[in-house]
């Protein structure tokens, strides 16, 4: 059982439309105080769904603007070699995470230094810290090798990378353990919107919860919280299979799909299960329209379809997290502060209540 009962607390989605790392973390805090966010700005290169967790890979190659791992260039297999020995020696304690290929670099990441700075100064008033990683199922199937083929389909280089991200995850949780105890890792899945479709024939449920299993065994065993983050339809009972503490769903645009799974959802909430409700729209053509009554409103109709499939309302409001539907990086810095200040305002109402 999971015993964090966040009732309807605030939190963000990782990226923001912002080319300041320090101002962002800031903000993060001002709003969402008890859980804070790292900063995620994509108007950087480097901060890229793919491209942020990709230092450290083998085979990372780049040619005409395109990053691909390329296993038939020299060395490839020497690179391989030396990947897992380390991989090996970091989880076994042979030696340190921190000073490993699995840290994040400032220079990839100077949000979650940020971050952290804030975090050691701010620490009393902290409910829990969460960081977010890329999905391995989006990370496997976003990144390609030579011959354009999604690495997902290579066994080596998917084992490769599933223990990458794992790793990346770890180092995150143990970071930010050391300002607060409670700690959450959401991985990034919007690669799983394509779960059931053409694009994803060939890739089985079992190989999507084994790639999860195995991320989530790394954030667990330095005691923190699971989270996987759609911000699409998929096949929810995948993600609800997988074990996972939190589901993060866009539930502005896609609630009617997510409580089709009645007796998933009941399961869920009695093991603990914790909805991070993507309530706040981040569609620009929705931001501007909604209001703190209308978005309360609608969460409270939600709650009540919840409610009729046997769950109680008192279950709902303290297994929830009231969250944007994604993150905001496409869209106007004033879109993102409404999208912002409105997470923070519907939450405020819901917990008034």
């Amino acid at each position: 059982m999971i015993s964090f009962k966040p009732d309807c607390l605030p939190l963000l989605i990782g990226s923001l439309p912002s080319d300041n790392h320090r101002k962002s973390a800031e903000l993060i805090f001002d709003f969402t105080p008890h859980i804070p966010i790292w900063p995620q700005l994509p108007v950087f290169k480097e901060e890229g769904m793919i491209l942020q967790y990709l230092p450290g890979f083998p085979g990372v190659t780049e040619l005409d603007g395109k990053v691909f791992i390329d296993t038939e260039k020299t060395g490839f297999e020497e690179e391989l070699l030396a990947f897992y020995e380390e991989y090996i020696m970091v989880s076994e304690g042979g030696a340190d995470l921190d000073g490993s290929r699995f840290a994040l670099s400032r220079d990839a990441a100077a949000g979650f230094y940020e971050f952290l700075q804030i975090a050691s100064e701010n620490s009393s008033g902290l409910v829990a810290l969460k960081g977010q990683t890329s999905g391995p199922v989006t990370f496997c199937t976003g990144l390609t090798d030579q011959a354009g083929r999604a690495i997902f389909y290579n066994d080596q280089l998917r084992d490769a990378a599933v223990k990458h991200l794992a790793m990346k995850a770890k180092w995150q949780i143990r970071k930010m353990a050391a300002f607060c105890d409670r700690t959450i890792m959401f991985f990034d899945e919007p690669g799983l919107a394509g779960v059931g479709s053409s694009a994803f024939i060939t890739i089985t449920t079992d190989d999507i919860i084994s790639c999860l299993s195995e991320v989530f065994e790394a954030v667990r065993s330095e005691n923190g919280l699971t989270g996987v983050h759609v911000c699409a339809n998929t096949e929810w009972s995948v993600i609800f299979d997988s074990g996972v503490d939190i589901v993060s769903y866009d539930a502005y645009g896609y609630f009617d799909k997510l409580v089709l799974y009645g007796d998933h959802l009941k399961a869920f909430f009695k093991k603990g299960g914790i909805l991070a409700t993507g309530i706040i729209p981040t569609s620009p053509e929705f931001i501007d329209s909604e209001t703190v009554e209308s978005l309360t409103d609608k969460w409270r109709r939600q709650t009540g379809e919840l409610v009729s499939l046997g769950i109680s309302e008192e279950t709902v409001r303290h297994q929830t997290l009231i969250t944007p539907s994604c993150g905001t990086g496409t869209v106007s810095e004033s879109q993102a502060l409404r999208v912002i200040e409105l997470t923070k305002l519907v939450s405020e109402k819901i917990r008034a209540e």
